[in-house]
């Protein structure tokens, strides 16, 4: 897991529009004891925008004890919770509802919201400050027809053509699919500060969902630069069309369809060019 990664240093901050995908997650790192630097969200990826906390300044104290008392402050999280505070949360998620802000379902004891205040927590920032405030490194784990998925697309099989129609062969779909890719990417590399990097991938086969994509994004994105990963020389896959992307197959690699890009965001003035007359 990334989570095992970061040893006693960093944090990481995982957002999925699905709850039930993200309830899955937070009960995988409570399983395996790695969420004492992780945040979940159950949010948009195409416009999630909250930094990561560690990074950000202090907030500012207040003398005034009264407003003090109203401030709703982040206790250690706890999965069994008093009454009071699981209805305090649940009319929260209807408001969340309502206006679409992020919701946070998890957090653990050193991922930096521990004391903090909601104001704190959901804060947002300028362009300016992402640059030097944002994320180290992005992973964009697009949203795609998992057609190169074996497992997937075994259990077509029970599900029937129907659903193999819809879900893979319906061109309409994909074209809404290849949309989300393209905002999920641009939001995610939106996030990453100057010098950091993004991985961009999905577990579709088709060039639509992968080479296009990239080559979409790049023609939008002057700061972004796709580089090489590394170690991938001793990986089983292949070059795919386009230079230092890679995709790993069933022929390949023996494993499912897979396809991997990294970019890295250049600084704002290393992408400029001056012209004088």
């Amino acid at each position: 897991m990334i989570l095992d990664l970061l040893g006693s240093s960093g944090s990481a901050t995982g957002v999925d529009i699905a709850r039930h995908r993200l309830a899955a997650s937070r009960t995988l790192v409570q399983k395996y004891s790695l969420g004492d630097r992780c945040r979940l969200f159950v949010a948009d990826g195409t416009t999630f925008s909250l930094m990561p906390l560690g990074l950000q300044s202090s907030s500012k104290s207040c003398n005034n004890t009264e407003v003090e008392e109203k401030i709703e402050i982040y206790n250690e999280w706890t999965p069994r919770r008093p009454w009071k505070e699981r209805k305090r949360m649940a009319k929260a998620r209807e408001m969340v509802s309502e206006i679409k802000d992020p919701e946070l379902i998890f957090y653990g004891r050193h991922s930096g919201v521990v004391g903090l205040s909601k104001d704190d927590v959901y804060r947002h920032f300028e362009v300016v400050n992402i640059l030097q405030f944002g994320y180290d490194k992005v992973l964009v784990d697009a949203e795609c027809t998992h057609d190169g998925s074996v497992k997937h697309i075994q259990k077509f099989e029970q599900w029937g053509w129907p659903t193999l129609s819809r879900r893979v062969l319906d061109a309409d779909r994909t074209d809404d699919l290849t949309v989300l890719q393209l905002k999920l990417l641009t939001n995610g590399f939106r996030l990453v500060k100057a010098g950091g990097c993004l991985v961009y991938s999905t577990c579709s086969l088709t060039v639509a969902q992968n080479e296009d994509v990239v080559e979409k994004f790049l023609s939008q994105q002057p700061t972004a630069e796709l580089v090489e990963i590394e170690g991938a020389e001793k990986w089983p896959c292949r070059q795919a069309r386009i230079p230092m992307t890679l995709r790993f197959d069933p022929q390949t690699s023996s494993t499912s369809g897979l396809f991997v890009a990294k970019f890295t965001k250049l600084s704002a003035s290393s992408s400029l060019h001056y012209f004088s007359s």
